[in-house]
């Protein structure tokens, strides 16, 4: 077993509001699409009132090379992270010689050191930190990482880990694609930056603290076969082109149930002795299917859909944003939680969870 400790989130500066958003793609498009009002409905009707964005909205509306948008994604990305980490730490009364391993989750920038050996030179970490850098994941990213900690801890019980998913959305944007896909996106997706303890049954974190915590008892990640093209990243020379399949909430309606319900099987439980559901929020119509498809009860996903609301989709960050309201909250012991997350591949990642 591994017990969440603490969660902390880290947004930029820039604020910005879904109608400020709407009338500069509509600025951008309109020559293209000249009946554009029907597009643009996506962002008034997507549960999103704010994001939180790397530049000014001025800056997306000109062409910046690949280079520049990397070097600014390095820059924001290190900042954001930094801030996530101080304050984990910080609200699980943790040092940080206690760390000793730390998972990185990212899809849109490279970096190679990968960002924890740069934020291994700026903070007083032990030199001797355990590195595990993912890259691809999407949206399921910060499931994934989460997972991949419990497994650490599983193989070392005394272990703390630490999981950072940062994400710069925003600085993929590319102002000459003009296909609706990049559309649709730029109506779902912001920045921001989450960071998660970790701690092993036998480490001494895992033992203290007077309130209640999730403790992760399983995890399962599953791949839908051929399904390469339903969302992702199509590189090339100027960048990350968004691959991003309309038909995304149809096929969680119809392929994540088998899924849920195969996986709480295997845990002798079923859906409806999940009292906390922490879903990444990928959009209001994704978070219809899981309800419809999980059969929900309507208040389930307050949660997730107040996360989308303020904040947007950050894509691998966005789920632990979820996780840290539920963290915070008075959560009686034995109540169980499942974290539900959907990512490239196309696949889902899965975490069962028990308060203790």
């Amino acid at each position: 077993m591994s017990k969440i400790i603490a969660v902390q989130t880290a947004l930029p500066h820039h604020v910005v509001h879904q109608q400020e958003a709407k009338e500069m793609i509509y600025q951008l498009f309109q020559p293209t699409y000249p009946k554009i009002e029907r597009l643009l409905s996506v962002f008034d009707n997507g549960g999103i009132d704010t994001r939180y964005l790397a530049k000014p909205l001025e800056w997306y509306q000109k062409k910046h090379s690949f280079e520049e948008k990397n070097e600014l994604f390095l820059e924001a990305a290190v900042a954001l992270g930094e801030e996530a980490i101080k304050g984990c730490l910080d609200r699980a009364g943790a040092r940080y010689e206690d760390v000793d391993a730390m998972i990185t989750v990212c899809t849109t920038g490279l970096a190679a050191p990968s960002l924890e050996a740069r934020w291994m030179n700026r903070l007083p970490f032990s030199k001797k930190v355990t590195r595990l850098p993912i890259w691809g994941l999407g949206c399921g990213g910060g499931a994934s990482g989460l997972a991949r900690a419990h497994d650490y801890c599983l193989a070392h019980p005394t272990a703390n880990v630490l999981v950072v998913a940062v994400e710069l959305c925003s600085l993929t944007f590319q102002v000459e694609d003009l296909s609706k896909s990049n559309l649709i996106g730029t109506s779902l997706f912001a920045d921001g930056a989450a960071c998660v303890l970790v701690a092993g049954k036998a480490s001494s974190l895992f033992k203290n603290g007077s309130r209640s915590l999730p403790v992760i008892q399983k995890t399962e990640t599953v791949l839908m076969e051929d399904s390469e093209e339903v969302m992702g990243w199509d590189i090339k020379d100027n960048g990350f082109y968004v691959i991003f399949s309309k038909d995304i909430p149809a096929i969680v309606h119809q392929w994540l149930e088998p899924q849920v319900t195969e996986f709480l099987a295997s845990q002798q439980t079923k859906i409806e002795e999940i009292g906390h559901i922490v879903a990444h929020p990928g959009g209001k119509k994704v978070l219809e299917a899981y309800e419809q498809s999980l059969r929900l009860a309507p208040d389930q996903l307050n949660v997730s859909r107040s996360v989308l609301s303020q904040y947007g989709n950050m894509s691998s960050a966005t789920v632990l944003f979820v996780l840290e309201q539920y963290v915070q909250k008075d959560i009686h012991i034995n109540d169980l939680g499942l974290m539900l997350a959907l990512g490239p591949g196309f696949s889902s990642e899965m975490l069962l969870m028990r308060w203790e």
